[in-house]
């Protein structure tokens, strides 16, 4: 029974070709990629698990039994999202995986999207645009306030097609603010931020975050009625449910800003002493 049990997590509550084409493609360029990538040019053991956890992450929590308790549970709900929007693209952008995912792509493939440069014309302005400081933390932030505004959140959590579109937009906008802030390529069409500047975004998408989960954490009414309506898949409070969900929204989100600022810092402080090194000894006496 309990193996039974364990199996039947696996199983996905609402099948989604769309997320199982994107995970397992993923995997499939990723790992392809690797085969293709020269001995000396591999990433270490870290980026490698960090992707490869960062997409299975994405998977548990959208196509196993963890979907069915985040449509009837307001905490389990908060946790879905504080890995489709924090955890996950925090883990898939720290790994770097770009070189190794063009690499993943068929040769075919790839030489007809180097062809197609009305393509690139089309997509890498919006792309450009989305990835401006202000843009990117209007959105990472005004994201998590629009689906947790009652009336939207009311209607999103009862219509399939409006919930799918909630999780992707998280997913998605998590991948663009993650990638922003650790990109350290040169030459990409990622905006190459200075890592103060980085270190200041994260800090001032952590205050509205705060803001919204103690709001949620120490409200006195149950704003989320939604759970009352379609019923809860554990007999837990509406009240102590709401709590433990802004608690979510508050504390670990919070964290992941500090995490985030720590992990810049190092880089920051890497090349510093690679800059440094660099320099002739004449120039550093």
């Amino acid at each position: 029974m309990a193996v039974s049990e364990f199996l039947a997590f696996f199983v996905p509550w609402e099948f989604s070709w769309l997320v199982q084409i994107s995970v397992w493609g993923a995997l499939l360029l990723y790992f392809n990629g690797l085969r293709k990538t020269p001995a000396g040019e591999l990433p270490g053991y870290a980026p490698i698990i960090g992707f490869v956890l960062g997409v299975v992450l994405m998977y548990l929590v959208t196509q196993t039994r963890f979907d069915y308790w985040s449509q009837y549970m307001f905490f389990v709900h908060r946790g879905q999202h504080l890995v489709l929007h924090h955890l996950a693209p925090f883990l898939i952008a720290l790994a770097m995986p770009a070189p190794v995912l063009a690499r993943g792509l068929p040769a075919g493939v790839r030489e007809w999207f180097a062809r197609q440069a009305w393509l690139r014309a089309a997509w890498v302005p919006i792309y450009r645009w989305l990835q401006q400081p202000a843009i990117a933390c209007i959105l990472f932030v005004g994201l998590i306030a629009f689906w947790l505004t009652p009336e939207i959140h009311f209607d999103a959590m009862l219509n399939v097609t409006l919930y799918w579109v909630m999780n992707w937009s998280m997913a998605l906008d998590g991948l663009l603010f993650w990638w922003l802030m650790f990109e350290r390529g040169r030459g990409g069409i990622t905006p190459r931020l200075g890592y103060g500047t980085r270190v200041l975004l994260l800090f001032a998408v952590m205050v509205p975050q705060i803001i919204i989960g103690a709001s949620i954490t120490f409200a006195d009414a149950n704003w989320f009625e939604v759970y009352a309506v379609c019923g809860r898949a554990w007999p837990l409070d509406p009240m102590t449910d709401q709590h433990i969900g802004g608690l979510i929204t508050w504390i670990p989100a919070a964290m992941m800003s500090v995490i985030g600022a720590l992990v810049i810092l190092r880089f920051w402080i890497y090349d510093d002493a690679a800059r440094n090194a660099a320099r002739p000894a004449a120039a550093r006496a």
